[in-house]
């Protein structure tokens, strides 16, 4: 069992943590620093995976695949180091001829400072001490300070280990990657002083909790939280029409996969009353009926599981073609609940189906015409992501009636991924991925995956009128550091 840091302790490793920032400012050093962490952690592959699923269950071919994006990552991140542009280096010239005239203006970017890490429950690896929070804030020149979550103690002080390592190898010192554990640890360190901002991927009432500490401090800083998605799909009639033993089929893998743990599981369906829609269905009831049953992460997210489906199978109208609940003694069954989507178009005790339910299960809401998905849509909170499936003419545009578009429309306020004729489960690791949405999915617009996560822990400053010779290298006019830059509004090579 893990020890519980102390506040004594907490305080020690941030104030080591704030010590080690001027160690992390040479970019070359942050760029060989993760290469190594993805080579200590590949080379430990077979002993890191080994333990996380002693801890999680979670099996060594998800987590097989878990720690190869997680060294992807990290690698990711070292090559958006080396090229520089994340930097966001501008220059405007000083022009007396403007009006009013303009001064000399350099802008470019720079590390808050020391943060803190929340691990994740569902992901041992790729979003908890080696994952992409902890990757991009040291790509962004931030020490780390990482908060254990309490289900993978022995992972995560393993990885915690081969990162000090990789960061020794590279002439760093210790302080640049800590970890704690304990509940009242996580609360001391988003209070504390030299924390400059944190990254959070849990429960809505612990992320939350977190946050408003955060913003309580004599000094706010960002917390960059990720706390609970519905991640509706609509599926059209035309959709469901032409292709809906597919559509079933594809619901049940991405609903029931990692026991459907994910936090951009499908949880909302609306499919169309009618033919094509009962055809989705049954074929739906037939994936999910042979689907296995699998361990959840805990015994309280189980209960939690269960305790959610007795409250939802309890309400008027809903039934459940197949039930989710207990396979056995420690494990969950997959399952699905219908409900006529008249019941969630106006408030009422029908709004629990519109509220998360992490595990194995999704509702399917009936609607009967445009409107109601409308009047749905209208009543959904932030998500993650949102999901059309339509026909090929609605695709296309060609159908007449511009509904793709509307759709399209009526999503992307909801979320910050919207998925077309795919499903959500599965984020890419890429430059133009965007993982975050409005609230309750995360209190702030910058992402959790891919290059861009680096803003979270990056502030601009801008200097004027300032001389030369102490200008940091970065704005120097020579460019001596070849850095991407956008000059007198150009970009580079134009």
């Amino acid at each position: 069992m893990a020890v519980e840091a102390t506040a004594d302790e907490v305080d020690t490793v941030v104030r080591a943590a704030h010590t080690a920032r001027a160690a992390l400012a040479d970019r070359a050093v942050r760029t060989a620093l993760l290469r190594r962490a993805a080579e200590l952690l590949d080379d430990a592959g077979e002993a890191v995976i080994e333990a996380a699923d002693a801890e999680t269950a979670l099996g060594p071919g998800r987590l097989t695949g878990e720690l190869a994006r997680t060294t992807y990552q990290l690698r990711a991140f070292a090559d958006l180091v080396q090229e520089g542009a994340f930097l966001d280096v501008r220059i405007d010239h000083a022009d007396p001829a403007l009006a009013p005239p303009r001064p000399d203006l350099r802008r470019y970017k720079i590390p808050l400072g020391p943060v803190a890490v929340y691990s994740a429950s569902n992901f041992p690896l790729a979003f908890s001490v080696p994952g992409g929070d902890t990757a991009s804030a040291l790509a962004a020149g931030c020490p780390v300070v990482v908060k254990a979550h309490p289900d993978h103690p022995a992972t995560s002080e393993l990885c915690a280990a081969l990162l000090r390592r990789a960061a020794a190898e590279a002439g760093l010192p210790e302080g640049v990657l800590h970890l704690v554990h304990g509940f009242q640890a996580g609360i001391d360190l988003v209070r504390h002083p030299l924390i400059a901002a944190a990254g959070f991927t849990g429960s809505v009432r612990g992320g939350r909790a977190l946050y408003d500490a955060a913003a309580a401090r004599q000094h706010p800083i960002p917390f960059h939280g990720e706390l609970g998605s519905l991640n509706p799909v609509v599926i059209t009639e035309a959709a469901a029409g032409e292709r809906a033993e597919q559509l079933g089929a594809g619901l049940a893998g991405s609903m029931t996969l990692g026991v459907g743990q994910f936090c951009v599981k499908p949880g909302l369906v609306l499919v169309p009353a009618g033919p094509a829609g009962e055809r989705l269905v049954t074929a739906l009831t037939a994936a999910v009926s042979n689907s296995e049953a699998g361990v959840l992460l805990d015994h309280r997210m189980r209960q939690a599981f269960l305790d959610g489906i007795g409250s939802r199978a309890g309400l008027a109208d809903v039934e459940a073609p197949v039930t989710p609940g207990a396979g056995g003694e420690h494990t969950v069954s997959a399952g699905f609940l219908t409900v006529p989507a008249a019941h969630l178009t106006t408030e009422g005790p029908h709004d629990l189906l519109l509220e998360e339910c992490f595990g194995p299960v999704t509702v399917v809401a009936r609607y009967t015409d445009e409107a109601e998905i409308a009047a749905v849509l209208a009543r959904l909170p932030g998500n993650l992501s949102a999901t059309l499936q339509l026909g090929d003419a609605e695709s296309a545009g060609t159908d007449g009636t511009g509904r793709g578009a509307r759709l399209l429309a009526a999503v992307t306020p909801l979320a910050g991924r919207v998925v077309v004729n795919g499903w959500p489960t599965g984020v890419a690791v890429a430059p133009a991925q965007h993982h975050g949405g409005p609230y309750p999915a995360t209190t702030s617009t910058a992402s959790s995956v891919g290059g861009t996560a680096v803003e979270r822990w990056l502030r601009p400053v801008a200097y004027q009128d300032t001389p030369p010779a102490l200008l940091p290298p970065e704005l120097r006019e020579d460019n001596p550091l070849g850095l991407p830059r956008r000059v007198d509004g150009r970009a580079p090579g134009v």
